[in-house]
């Protein structure tokens, strides 16, 4: 039978510290995301800077923005978030590639003959500013591709076969490389650049913020970069926050169990 993430958030626990990383805030409460993104805190590739340090490289004053998470935890609105610090490992890894791969491979396409058909109607007027936002939407394209690539058929793999061996439903896997460690950090460090190249998308297009002779077509593109964006910081938190650090803990207990 299918293992699932079994527990919701139900205590609401509105101590927020200085000395907190970003990540384990959101891990605590998913729901805060939409807030730390309004906010400009980057709770993904930045998740392991503590919180008051992210917000002073915001330019953010502390006060104001304990009250802002204060303010939407008592709003009631994250309570049903799945709390995916508690998921099986199998379980998690399969909820990142059915929705979080799986959403990158139906988009990065169809955001490529957007970005296409933008640049042929609005290229005389807006052609350096598209042509900018298509340099950078190639390399995330390409490097992205195979990012996916060498999660689905190297590491999440080897996270399955890890979880399935310490949970008594599997034989001990051979994993390449001798540790999952080298791969989780190349893919760190392929998320820290993909998230550098939403950062500069999103400067060149100026926050996203329509020209006045923007068609349809131009209005699709920005909110699927949004969208994007926004997906993959979620994605890239439940990897590096969550994922990652739980699946070398179990490969660090699994040298220590029988066969």
């Amino acid at each position: 039978m299918k293992r699932t993430a079994t527990s919701h958030r139900q205590d609401v626990d509105t101590e927020i510290r200085k000395d907190q990383t970003v990540g384990d805030l959101v891990i605590r409460h998913p729901g805060l995301r939409l807030r730390l993104e309004q906010l400009g805190i980057d709770y993904c590739c930045g998740g392991k800077k503590p919180l008051m340090e992210a917000v002073q490289e915001n330019g953010l004053v502390w006060t104001t923005v304990v009250s802002a998470l204060q303010a939407e935890l008592h709003s009631g609105q994250n309570t049903a978030e799945t709390d995916w610090s508690v998921a099986p490992l199998t379980v998690l890894t399969d909820h990142i590639l059915e929705k979080h791969h799986a959403f990158m491979k139906e988009q990065l396409p169809r955001l490529d003959v957007l970005l296409a058909r933008v640049q042929k109607a609005h290229g005389a007027k807006h052609g350096d500013m598209l042509g900018e936002i298509r340099r950078v939407f190639d390399s995330l394209h390409a490097e992205f591709d195979a990012h996916l690539m060498k999660e689905e058929q190297m590491l999440f793999p080897a996270i399955k076969g890890i979880d399935a061996f310490m949970s008594g439903t599997g034989p001990r896997p051979v994993v390449q490389c001798g540790s999952i460690v080298h791969p989780i950090r190349q893919m760190e460090y392929e998320h820290a650049q993909a998230g550098e190249k939403l950062v500069e998308m999103r400067r060149i297009a100026a926050d996203y913020q329509l020209p006045a002779d923007a068609c349809p077509s131009f209005a699709a593109l920005y909110d699927g970069l949004k969208a994007m964006e926004a997906d993959l910081h979620e994605h890239i938190h439940l990897e590096n926050n969550i994922l990652f650090p739980k699946s070398v803990k179990r490969e660090a207990s699994m040298a220590t169990k029988e066969a």
